[in-house]
């Protein structure tokens, strides 16, 4: 009754109907591998054929010996042991080509959800942590890449394995074959129990998972933060937190497997004293030989197995469930805003493109507003500077440039040098070059760093992208040069060298528009105006946007817009205030 009030639960709570998408969403992978599929199937259903065959003669050898009748025993023997042999090769060969399939299968998924998770939407992806993200990345899509190829076949194989075994066993005594059968019913409504109880658990389980992965990715990235303000311990005594919760959860989950087992294991147990028993009395009454009770016995028992295995296969089909759910929940999120017209203007990046926001309104949340009808130029040519205090949204307006966030009214335009446009979407995206704020340098060699930017450059346009950055004149000292190992995070470089590179990496990237978010914080006042002038004097379309709460740079650009308190102010180079207050 409880089991049945369980079923009707889980039904309204919408769990089959999840499942069934999830498993969907599997299956559209290891429709790929039908071939493969077929073949493990088939593979597995020949060593199955070969145990059965060898536990025959195995059974005519016991016979032959005990019944002093050795006319067949050079044939029968020949046969147990061949018949092993390749049963054994036979299930090797099937653990190495499921190896093989599960690897191609996971690069496969993961190739697709990694595209799929850079596609999407930026505001919507943000939502979840970096170590959650790795923990679905890696983990979870792991452990759907192990069965969704070898669930089918593990099904098959063990059907025809439980009732190959049941014909084998009736063949000499159905009475001994309904024996061996006796468990399953039990079995069968334990394992249905077992199949509610373990998807709560195992999404309980992965989700804290990945809150651990994020606490663990959070530390190691801020590692020079910790150990900075010497907040070791608290973040130890965090760890320590985190893992307890963990091992809590896990071991409810342990002593639950624990428990279930135990009655699948004394039931099991039970079956077998009762076709032991009868086993013992058929033997007394001489209607069996002592190689048919081993037949019993021995295939009694891979009955049980072959029942236990498909019973055991739910684990796994709700571990793939739910890994298969949070997958989804990644790939399913709203994907960028992808306009095809935009391939269009590639054709116009010489003359330079203008950048154009008209009336924009913008807010992160329902609750809380960034801007109000807000508007900014910046046309070919020209240093256009935004100033500010930090948490002003300097950054959120190079972030609309981008298209990385859309407003809610208004536009934000890329404008062709005939006076065609079009809105800002991911297709514009590689007519801009950005230094974004903080250390972006990579661990590897410097000419690596900058290749990011244009795999085919050549060593020549690197060292032109350094001297116009200003980067040269520190890089050429070094033996390497451009071959010069620096470590994650820029180890090894001042924090003005590593800005000087990032700046070196986004102009060799040679876009129409450079966007520079506090890139030149580090740089001294003589340096950092140098290189503006370089890039203006080398690029003199190029649009030039740079993000700033230092006053040097003002006198080198051509509009200045302020944020304060929501309120974006337009100035005029060395003529003040021009349009008054736009709010944002």
């Amino acid at each position: 009754m409880r089991i049945f009030i369980n079923l009707m639960k889980k039904r309204q709570e919408g769990t089959f109907s999840e499942i069934f998408d999830d498993w969907k969403w599997i299956l559209s992978y290891s429709k790929r591998y039908k071939g493969a599929i077929l073949y493990d199937t088939i593979i597995g259903i020949a060593g199955t054929l070969l145990g059965i065959l060898s536990a025959i003669a195995s059974k005519y050898l016991i016979d032959i010996i005990t019944g002093y009748d050795a006319s067949r025993f050079g044939l029968l023997l020949i046969i147990m042991i061949t018949s092993s042999v390749l049963n054994l090769l036979f299930s090797s060969l099937l653990t190495r080509i499921s190896a093989k399939i599960s690897l191609r299968i996971y690069q496969d998924i993961q190739l697709d959800i990694f595209e799929k998770i850079i596609d999407s939407d930026w505001l919507e992806l943000n939502k979840y942590s970096s170590g959650d993200i790795l923990n679905r990345f890696n983990n979870d899509v792991k452990t759907v890449a192990d069965n969704a190829i070898t669930w089918l076949p593990a099904i098959v194989i063990n059907v025809f394995h439980f009732i190959a075994v049941f014909c084998v066993i009736f063949h000499y005594d159905a009475k001994m074959a309904f024996i061996a059968l006796s468990g399953a019913p039990f079995m069968f409504f334990v394992s249905k129990w077992r199949l509610y109880r373990m998807r709560d658990y195992t999404q309980k389980v992965q989700e804290m998972g990945s809150h651990l992965m994020a606490f663990e990715v959070e530390t190691f990235y801020n590692y020079d933060l910790v150990k900075s303000f010497g907040i070791f311990r608290a973040y130890r005594n965090r760890m320590q937190t985190w893992q307890k919760q963990y091992k809590d959860l896990y071991l409810d989950y342990n002593h639950f497997s624990i428990r279930t087992h135990i009655l699948i294991s004394l039931m099991a147990y039970f079956v077998r004293m009762i076709a032991f028993c009868y086993c013992l009395y058929l033997l007394w009454t001489h209607t069996i030989a002592y190689g048919t009770m081993t037949l019993f016995l021995g295939q009694g028992s891979k009955l049980s197995s072959a029942f236990n295995n498909l019973a055991g296969i739910i684990p796994a089909f709700m571990n793939s469930s739910v890994s298969a759910h949070r997958i989804r929940e990644l790939t399913e999120l709203r994907k960028e805003v992808h306009l095809p017209v935009s391939d269009n203007f590639s054709k116009y990046e010489g003359q330079g493109f203008e950048i154009q926001m008209n009336a924009v309104s913008f807010s992160y949340d329902k609750d809380h507003s960034f801007c109000m009808n807000a508007s900014f130029k910046a046309s070919p040519g020209e240093i256009v500077a935004i100033i500010g205090t930090s948490g002003e949204g300097k950054t959120t307006l190079l972030r609309l440039m981008l298209g990385l966030i859309h407003p809610e009214y208004g536009d934000v335009r890329l404008i062709a040098s005939n006076g065609q446009w079009v809105e800002m979407n991911a297709d514009t995206r590689h007519y801009f070059s950005y230094v974004p704020q903080g250390n972006t340098i990579l661990a590897g060699t410097i000419a690596e760093n900058m290749r990011m930017a244009k795999e085919n450059a050549t060593d020549e346009e690197i060292i032109d992208a350094l001297k116009t950055a200003c980067a040269w004149e520190f890089v050429r000292t070094r033996p390497e040069t451009i071959n010069w190992t620096v470590g994650e995070q820029g180890l090894g470089l001042s924090e003005g060298q590593a800005q000087r590179i990032a700046i070196a990496r986004a102009i060799l990237r040679d876009a129409p528009v450079l966007l520079l978010d506090e890139a030149t914080s580090a740089l001294d006042i003589e340096t950092e105006q140098q290189v503006l002038k370089n890039i203006i004097r080398q690029k003199p379309n190029k649009t030039c946007v740079i993000t700033t709460h230092r006053p040097s740079v003002l006198n080198m650009c051509q509009h200045i817009y302020r944020t304060v308190d929501g309120i974006v102010t337009e100035y005029m180079e060395n003529t003040g205030e021009r349009n008054g207050a736009i709010k944002c």
